[in-house]
This record gives structure tokens, sequence and C-alpha cells, in this order.
């Protein structure tokens, strides 16, 4: 076997918020991460369709990020960005 190559390895302290909801025609089931890593971006965990993604404010106003990076049809997508925004 060979030796393993770590491009980093850390250890840190981050501040988890577990929220659920339902929206009109779905329910999301979110962890939202804040580290100091990923530029001052959370980490959302939607736990239900074990997906995940890297998000800022940027990335909410990014025509189609949202339903790319969690699956989601059109309205469920604009359901779970208009939250994201409160919560960002």
């Amino acid at each position: 076997m060979s030796e393993r190559f770590f491009l980093y390895d850390e250890t840190e302290e981050t501040k988890t918020r577990y929220v659920s909801f339902m929206g009109d025609s779905q329910r999301f089931d979110l962890a939202i991460i804040n580290t100091s890593r990923y530029y001052g971006k959370k980490l959302i965990l939607d736990i239900q369709s074990n997906r995940s993604a890297i998000i800022g404010t940027d990335d909410l106003e990014e025509p189609g990020y949202i339903e790319h990076a969690f699956q989601l049809n059109d309205e469920d997508a604009n359901e779970l960005r208009d939250f994201l925004y409160e919560v960002i």
C-alpha cells in the first residue's frame, strides 16, 4: 500500500443549525454549518436528499444553482432559496 498524501487534515469547531420546514410540496430537513472555511459561505446539507452545497448570497442569485445543487424543480428551489436568503 502506498503512503497516503493529504492535501489537508484539519479539525475545526463549527456551529451547526438543524432546520426542518414544510414547503408547498416538499419537506426540507437541513443542516446549516458555519465554518471559517469557504470564504464566509455556509455548508448546506439536505438530509432528506443526501445532497450538499457550499452557498453564499452570490450563489443564491446565480440562475439554476439551487435547482442543480439540490436537484429541485423551480417551485421547490424557490422555496429553499427564499429560506436560505433569511439565514445566509
